[in-house]
């Protein structure tokens, strides 16, 4: 199959095409018991067909000028191939947006909508379309709204991430842990402390790793007082799992030390 011409708008269908080729059954089978699909586990319902993250994001550039609409119609899919490489093809126009030369805060305050939609509707449902997508797009836009109308930046700011963080589905909250990695990765590591504190007794694994991981991530890239910090005031509280990813760089007698507070 070959990619579409420039003068010819690529479909949804054509990324679904190109997915296909690449699927594998063994590794959808793999894959499903990976991300817990069983009934009542996390990923329940979650469908894959078996493409591998390199070849996703390779059918991803292919198709980067697919219209937002057909982008809309794969997160709708089932398939969570579709589903990553659509949110891929979003990750990839928001940094296009955001470069220097290509900078458009419209565009970029139309994508954050776009994908606070989609995390709301349920389309973002499984924590690597979460991590793949949240800093990048939400957590950017929240960090940098740059000069975009008010209008367009209503609502899409620190509150949100509040918001999601208080929210009872799994992935609005990972969403809004996640989202703080891009002020980590701008030196402030504010956002990530105040929401690690909300979540701290959140009662499911996969956001105490989320946490546990921006708060390590905060001692790795702001500095080591942030995340002792935290931990001087809150380690006898924080669930055993978010305590061992907080510790996991520190040295052995201060993460022994830390640990033993619970």
């Amino acid at each position: 199959m070959t990619t579409p011409t420039d003068a010819t708008a690529p479909t949804a269908d054509d990324v679904r095409a190109a997915l296909a080729e690449a699927a594998d059954p063994a590794r959808a089978a793999s894959s499903a018991r990976f991300f817990k699909t069983g009934p009542g586990e996390y990923g329940e319902g979650d469908r894959f067909i078996g493409v591998t993250v390199p070849a996703t994001r390779a059918v991803a550039k292919r198709f980067a000028t697919l219209p937002l609409d057909g982008v809309a119609e794969l997160l709708a899919d089932p398939e969570h191939e579709h589903r990553l490489c659509a949110l891929v093809i979003v990750v990839a126009r928001f940094d296009r947006a955001s470069a220097a030369r290509t900078r458009d805060d419209g565009e970029r305050a139309r994508l954050a909508r776009f994908y606070l939609a989609a995390v709301r509707a349920g389309r973002v449902g499984n924590w690597d379309l979460v991590d793949v997508s949240a800093d990048r797009i939400l957590g950017e836009f929240v960090r940098d709204p740059g000069a975009t109308d008010a209008a367009a930046r209503a609502g899409l700011d620190l509150g949100l991430l509040d918001e999601l963080a208080a929210s009872g589905d799994l992935w609005e909250r990972r969403v809004a842990i996640m989202s703080t990695f891009a002020f980590l990765k701008h030196g402030d590591a504010a956002p990530t402390l105040r929401l690690a504190e909300l979540l701290l007794d959140d009662p499911h694994d996969l956001i105490h790793k989320a946490t546990g991981w921006m708060l390590r991530e905060s001692g790795r890239r702001v500095g080591r007082e942030a995340l002792t910090g935290f931990l001087d005031g809150h380690a006898p509280r924080m669930p055993r799992t978010m305590l061992s990813y907080a510790t996991e760089h520190l040295d052995p007698v201060e993460r022994a030390r830390y640990r033993a507070m619970r």
